[in-house]
């Protein structure tokens, strides 16, 4: 029998452009331009003064490592031990993912570790960004 695979995200109109960035290798994040604050998810309006006037643009895909916990148990899509994460992004917001390419374990996954986005392709429509200790 198959392994069962990991939920797929559904975009809506609100979100498309974070997907399609990532399907193209970018983080897409968005930015106020009445108060300039940079927030995630994705929303049509400032979370901070509820301006709809918003931009897109390209982050650096670097950020640190805020928290996680390794979940020791299986999910659809996960073979365990697999981290759980919320990485702080350098423009400020944070957002949940996995940290991949290293050991999880806590002595390789400390915290404020510098991680940087990896790309994971699921299907012709979604490519989750991942995050993994950076290198240099």
């Amino acid at each position: 029998m198959a392994e069962a695979a990991r939920a797929r995200p559904k975009p809506t109109p609100e979100t498309q452009h974070f997907w399609d960035g990532t399907r193209a290798g970018e983080l897409r994040l968005q930015r106020c331009e009445a108060c300039a604050k940079t927030y995630f998810p994705p929303r049509p309006f400032c979370p901070a003064c509820g301006s709809r006037e918003v931009s897109v643009f390209k982050a650096s895909g670097k950020g640190k490592l805020y928290s996680y916990i390794i979940h020791h148990r299986p999910a659809p899509g996960f073979t365990p031990p697999y981290s759980i994460a919320v990485v702080e992004l350098d423009e400020g917001p944070r957002l949940m993912t996995n940290i991949v390419d290293c050991p999880q374990t806590p002595e390789a996954l400390t915290l404020d570790m510098p991680v940087e986005v990896k790309f994971e392709k699921l299907d012709e429509q979604i490519t989750l960004p991942l995050f993994r200790p950076a290198k240099g």
